[in-house]
């Protein structure tokens, strides 16, 4: 288990942001040494579709791919209704293209589709017909899954926060074979026996 870390992980934030779906891979990652830093469209605060208020530690404008581990972009209203959160898929862009992770779910997923990220990826979201009304040019490579890797790139639907929290902790390294799929199935499944394998890894 991969316990410490020399880069943050950034956690996107905006107004609408779905509360749900980044809680597992956060808390996971804070609790095995992962510094998270929040980035929003700017320092003002966001409103999460709870209603929480979000104070950015820092602006997108000045968020960096060397200075980063991992680029995780929650869904959110703003992604399907506006434009406004298209700068998060450009700088997806600019960190695919440096090779350091994204990870993406449910409407973020959208996004990176009309910026034409997921042309040349395997990929999923909530459905495949609602990437396709994005008019993108991967459908070819859309897969019915709970979370697809490919490479650099972590996609998930809204309702598979685990399964997306599971990819990430395995591409970061933080758990791996034995442990990683007893924790997939301690939250994703209430799997009591996996408890053991969990305490024996020291990864309660």
């Amino acid at each position: 288990m991969n316990t410490t870390a020399a880069k943050p992980v950034h956690l996107a934030v905006y107004d609408t942001l779905a509360d749900w779906e980044t809680g597992h891979a956060a808390v996971q990652l804070a609790r095995t040494g992962h510094e998270i830093r929040t980035v929003g469209p700017s320092t003002a605060p966001v409103r999460s579709a709870g209603g929480l208020r979000i104070q950015p530690d820092l602006a997108l404008a000045d968020l960096r791919p060397e200075d980063s581990a991992l680029l995780i972009l929650p869904g959110a209203d703003l992604w399907d209704t506006s434009g406004d959160l298209a700068p998060f898929a450009r700088t997806a862009r600019t960190f695919l293209g440096a090779g350091t992770p994204v990870a993406a779910i449910c409407g973020a997923t959208a996004g990176l589709a009309r910026e034409g990220l997921l042309d040349d990826r395997d990929h999923t979201s909530a459905v495949s017909f609602y990437l396709a009304a994005t008019g993108y040019a991967g459908g070819g490579r859309y897969v019915e899954a709970d979370a697809v890797t490919d490479g650099d790139l972590i996609t998930a639907g809204p309702t598979e926060p685990v399964a997306f929290a599971r990819e990430i902790l395995r591409l970061l390294g933080v758990y791996e074979g034995e442990v990683l799929d007893a924790w997939y199935r301690l939250f994703h499944d209430s799997d009591p026996a996996a408890y053991g394998v969990l305490e024996k890894a020291g990864a309660l």
